[in-house]
C-alpha cells in the first residue's frame, strides 16, 4: 500500500490540473469558434466544459501516467482537437486569431485562478492544506508550460495559427503551408535537436533556452499580479 502513495499522490496533484488544462484549452477552442460564427463543435457535441467529452485515451490518460510513473521531468500530453470549420468563420482570417488563441488564454486563467485559490491554503485543515498547494502549484506551472508552448509560432500550434493571422500575406501563406509538416518540425526541434547536442557537447534543447525562461517570467508574472511573490 505504501508503494502506491506517490502514485496516488502523482495522480491527484498532477493528474487531475493537467488533464484540466489540457480539456480545457481545447473546449475554449470550440467556445471561441461558435462566438465567431461556428458551430461545428457544438454540432459534434464537443461544445462542452466536461473534461470527459475532450479526452484522448493516449494523450490525456496512457502517455501522462507512462511518464508519472517514469518519474518523467516533463509531463506532456493532449486531448481530442475540438472540430473547427475556419471557413465557417464570420471573418475567417481575423477570427482565426481569436479561436486559436483562445486555448493558451484560458490556460493563463487557470494559472491566476490556481494562484489565487493558493492564497486560501492556511484555511484548509491539515493534512489537506499540502496536497491541494502541491496541486494547485503544478496547476500554475503546467497551464504556464502548455499556454508557452503552444504559443510557438509553428502550425498546427496555436502560436503558427495565430501568426498566420496577423502577419503579412506574403509570409503568412508560406507559414501556413509548413502546417502539414508541423509535426515533423515540431519532433525534430523537442528531440532530434537536443540529440544532436548531445552529441556535440551542446545543450540545444528547445526548453531550456526558449520555453522555460519564458515559463519562469511569466508564473513570476503571475505570483507579483496575485501577491503570491
Amino acid at each position: 500500500m505504501d508503494s502506491l502513495a506517490p502514485i496516488l499522490n502523482g495522480i491527484v496533484t498532477l493528474g487531475v490540473p493537467a488533464v484540466l488544462a489540457i480539456t480545457l484549452h481545447e473546449a475554449a477552442h470550440g467556445y471561441a469558434a461558435l462566438a465567431c460564427g461556428d458551430p461545428t463543435a457544438a454540432e459534434h457535441q464537443r461544445l462542452s466544459l466536461n473534461p470527459l467529452r475532450h479526452v484522448d485515451p493516449m494523450g490525456t490518460i496512457i502517455l501522462p501516467a507512462m511518464l508519472l510513473l517514469a518519474h518523467s521531468p516533463f509531463l506532456f500530453g493532449w486531448a481530442k482537437p475540438v472540430p473547427v470549420n475556419f471557413g465557417r468563420l464570420r471573418h475567417p482570417r481575423r477570427d482565426a486569431v481569436w479561436v486559436a488563441g483562445a486555448g493558451p488564454a484560458t490556460n493563463i486563467v487557470l494559472a491566476i485562478g490556481s494562484a489565487l485559490l493558493m492564497r486560501f491554503i492556511p484555511a484548509t485543515p491539515s493534512p489537506a492544506a499540502g496536497l491541494v498547494g502541491e496541486m494547485l502549484q503544478n496547476s500554475i506551472f503546467i497551464n504556464v508550460i502548455l499556454a508557452v508552448f503552444n504559443m510557438i509560432p509553428i502550425p498546427p500550434l496555436d502560436g503558427g495559427r495565430v501568426a498566420v493571422g496577423l502577419l503579412p500575406l506574403a509570409l503568412a501563406r508560406p507559414l501556413a503551408r509548413l502546417e502539414k509538416y508541423g509535426m515533423v518540425i515540431l519532433l525534430a526541434l523537442l528531440i532530434g535537436l537536443p540529440w544532436l547536442g548531445a552529441l556535440v557537447g551542446l545543450n540545444l534543447s528547445l526548453f531550456t533556452w526558449i520555453v522555460g525562461p519564458i515559463v519562469t517570467r511569466v508564473v513570476q508574472a503571475i505570483a507579483a499580479l496575485t501577491g503570491l511573490s
